[in-house]
């Protein structure tokens, strides 16, 4: 016969050190703001993009957090469209962002409301010019000029478009204008 004895075992864990408080992550916010006409190759229709995006950040260059909203019109023979868009991703990088975002609302008889899925996803790149003030430039001198790029939006029973991704701003501004504060 075999008998088990159990025997008391000390462990020893170590206290809390409790001198200095938890160390805090930093956070950084960025955000992006304006409404600008973009040149468009049809010289009787006007194409405006509108923003307020905010972003968190933690360390590294992912956005923890992004909300607002962006707005995309289109008057063409006669008719104002636009699509209003949630923002889901805002990702800043010196003079340049890029947003993306799902459809929440359309204006009336718009051809999104039977060509899209509902909620689809579009994005919107911007180059935003760095302004003078000790980099070289002049207080009112900017270096290069206003850009902006659009996605478009996939057609029905295709893939969405991922989140954070739009193409090159390659669109000159030629109206209005956008104001970028990195996270930086």
């Amino acid at each position: 016969m075999v008998a088990a004895v159990a025997a008391p075992v000390a462990v020893a864990v170590a206290a809390p050190d409790r001198s200095e408080p938890p160390a805090r992550q930093a956070v950084a916010v960025s955000s992006l703001k304006g409404d600008a006409r973009m040149d468009y190759p049809v010289r009787d229709q006007e194409v405006r993009v509108s923003v307020d995006a905010r972003s968190t950040y933690a360390a590294g260059s992912v956005s923890r957090r992004s909300w607002g909203t962006f707005r995309i019109s289109h008057a063409q023979d006669g008719k104002l469209y636009w699509g209003e868009f949630k923002v889901d991703c805002l990702t800043t990088g010196g003079p340049t962002a890029t947003v993306t975002g799902r459809l929440v609302r359309t204006s009336p008889g718009h051809p999104w409301r039977t060509e899209l899925e509902p909620h689809t996803r579009m994005g919107v790149s911007f180059f935003v010019p760095e302004k003078g003030s000790g980099k070289g430039l002049e207080k009112d001198q900017t270096k290069g000029e206003a850009r902006i790029g659009l996605s478009g939006a996939t057609k029905k029973g295709e893939p969405l478009l991922t989140q954070c991704m739009a193409p090159a701003a390659d669109a000159k501004v030629v109206d209005g204008g956008y104001t970028l504060r990195d996270r930086g």
